[in-house]
């Protein structure tokens, strides 16, 4: 109970200081002071007392987006062990209800995008289920390369598998799908380069240019979506790259909190040492994606 308790705490308390960890430091690259490491959840609670904008033209669709999002997004973070201990919720076959629910997230933002008319947001939405096609088929590789290495298909037993399985023969596939899974990332939460969370050219936008109508409540709870979304990726991507379970509960949590924090600081670098990418070469990379984690499980079955 006090493991579940924990985790649901740090699913909901500790998405929005990654943004403002990775804003940190793309102030300091740039050489300034920046904003505090809680300004996102002052952003959260200034949008939350805001009032609601809605054109005449949006139906259900549109208020219902955001709520289906952030609660598919939730759900996912569920499916997936924090720190040392457990999931709270695993069964047999829950990596296609954790793939999925980022596919209904994604149905209902583009969805409600659509629903506004607007030729900008559906040009967003366009390009945003274009580049799911490429980044969902890489995720799929990194969880049959998992599912392969443990002998399970319960979440909890595939992402723990790397740290329990100490094997030169997987060391390999393991490298290939951590870097396909560390674009998916970047992809997936519209990180530079593949997108541009601070960005105000339309013409440039993906996931902005799906939300530009959302205002109070509604776009806090996309805004925190998206957080809890890097949140939940970015432990996936370190139970394969740095994996934090030793069986000590007192070690296991911190570390994890520790690894999660720097992921968020190279995130920041990578964003202050690149350039966005010209929206032509992004399917480009997520083919990179597809083929690293594809060759990933080649080698580990050949």
């Amino acid at each position: 109970m006090i493991a579940t308790i924990l985790h649901v705490l740090v699913l909901l308390l500790l998405p929005p200081l990654l943004l403002g960890v990775i804003a940190k430091t793309k102030a300091w690259f740039a050489g300034r002071v920046g904003a505090p490491f809680l300004q996102p959840y002052y952003d959260l609670a200034k949008l939350m007392r805001r009032g609601l904008v809605l054109s005449t033209t949006t139906t259900w669709v549109f208020r219902a987006g955001p709520i289906v999002t952030l609660a598919a997004t939730l759900l996912a973070g569920l499916l997936i062990p924090m720190g040392g201990g457990d999931a709270p919720i695993a069964f047999a076959g829950d990596l296609i209800l954790f793939a999925y629910l980022f596919g209904l997230a994604r149905f209902f933002t583009t969805s409600a995008a659509l629903d506004t008319g607007s030729a900008f947001e559906g040009m967003g939405s366009a390009r945003e289920v274009t580049f799911a096609c490429l980044s969902e088929p890489a995720l799929f590789f990194a969880l049959l390369v998992l599912a392969k290495i443990s002998g399970s298909l319960t979440l909890t037993a595939m992402l723990q598998a790397p740290a329990n399985t100490l094997s030169a023969g997987i060391a390999a596939p393991l490298v290939l799908i951590g870097i396909g899974l560390f674009i998916v990332l970047l992809a997936e939460t519209c990180r530079i380069p593949v997108d541009d969370p601070t960005t105000h050219l339309e013409l440039t936008m993906i996931h902005e240019a799906m939300v530009l109508d959302h205002s109070g409540p509604l776009f806090s709870m996309i805004l925190y979506a998206s957080a809890v979304k890097l949140l939940v990726l970015g432990t996936v991507l370190l139970h394969v790259i740095a994996p934090f379970r030793f069986g000590q509960a007192w070690l296991d949590g911190p570390l994890y909190l520790a690894e999660i924090l720097g992921l968020a600081v190279v995130i920041g670098i990578v964003e202050s040492v690149m350039a966005r990418l010209q929206m032509r070469r992004v399917p480009y990379l997520l083919v990179g994606a597809l083929l690293f984690c594809g060759f990933g499980f080649i080698l580990l079955i050949r």
